[in-house]
């Protein structure tokens, strides 16, 4: 996938950081952190999910960058409860500070133009990679996740980045084919993978992916399946 991105390098101290953005918004995309609930929501279109599906496969390659996703400033629907927040992707190794992230977000000012393609072949192989060691006793790899800021957090490394970007490109490319899709209703298609969830029990925390088809929908095929043309028309008498 060809990503359009915006970069900047904002320092603080004595560190320079790297952050990207998408270089256009996702006008039809939103997301409800899980909190104070432990349910949260992701909604998006069709264009929506599918750059999302980049930009964690584009994450998981890229150790020393912060993607930043701006959503909460988007018009979510009536239905839900709890305000529309941001979304930051950064590996853990990163060790980047939530309560560093207003001062951060504070310089992202004159972005330079970028343009980066993911590597779809790469993401599948790390993805499944995660999927042979989930089972494991030993198994610690987790999305680990906070709220701060109106910003919801995702900490994590290359092998959950891609395996999330395998998420959001199913949900992508099948959901503009499910029932109720055409009359404008929401559909949950998967949700947000080995969340890491708090001590103590109770309801997991979950963030719910749905897709919503967008007011200009078009066709899409499914994932897989060859382009064709349509039938040219018939000639006239």
């Amino acid at each position: 996938m060809r990503l359009r991105l915006r970069q900047f390098r904002p320092r603080t101290g004595p560190y320079l950081h790297r952050v990207v953005q998408p270089w256009q918004p996702l006008r039809h995309t939103w997301l409800r952190a899980p909190e104070p609930l432990p349910i949260g929501l992701l909604e998006g279109d069709h264009d929506g999910l599918s750059r999302l599906a980049g930009l964690f496969s584009f994450a998981a390659c890229s150790r020393r960058t912060i993607v930043h996703v701006p959503l909460r400033d988007g018009a979510p629907p009536d239905e839900g409860r709890g305000e529309p927040v941001d979304l930051v992707l950064a590996h853990h190794t990163l060790g980047l500070r939530p309560s560093q992230w207003p001062e951060l977000r504070g310089k992202l000012r004159q972005g330079t133009p970028l343009t980066v393609r993911t590597d779809e072949a790469r993401t599948a192989r790390d993805a499944a990679s995660l999927r042979e060691r989930w089972e494991r006793a030993d198994f610690r790899e987790e999305l680990r996740h906070t709220t701060h800021a109106r910003t919801f957090f995702l900490f994590g490394s290359r092998d959950v980045f891609a395996h999330t970007a395998t998420e959001f490109a199913q949900a992508a490319g099948w959901g503009p084919r499910q029932k109720g899709v055409a009359k404008g209703y929401p559909v949950l298609m998967s949700g947000l993978p080995v969340l890491a969830q708090p001590p103590g029990g109770g309801h997991p925390v979950e963030v719910l992916i749905c897709y919503r088809r967008d007011p200009y929908h078009v066709r899409f095929r499914r994932p897989g399946r060859r382009a064709s043309r349509p039938p040219r028309p018939a000639a006239g008498p």
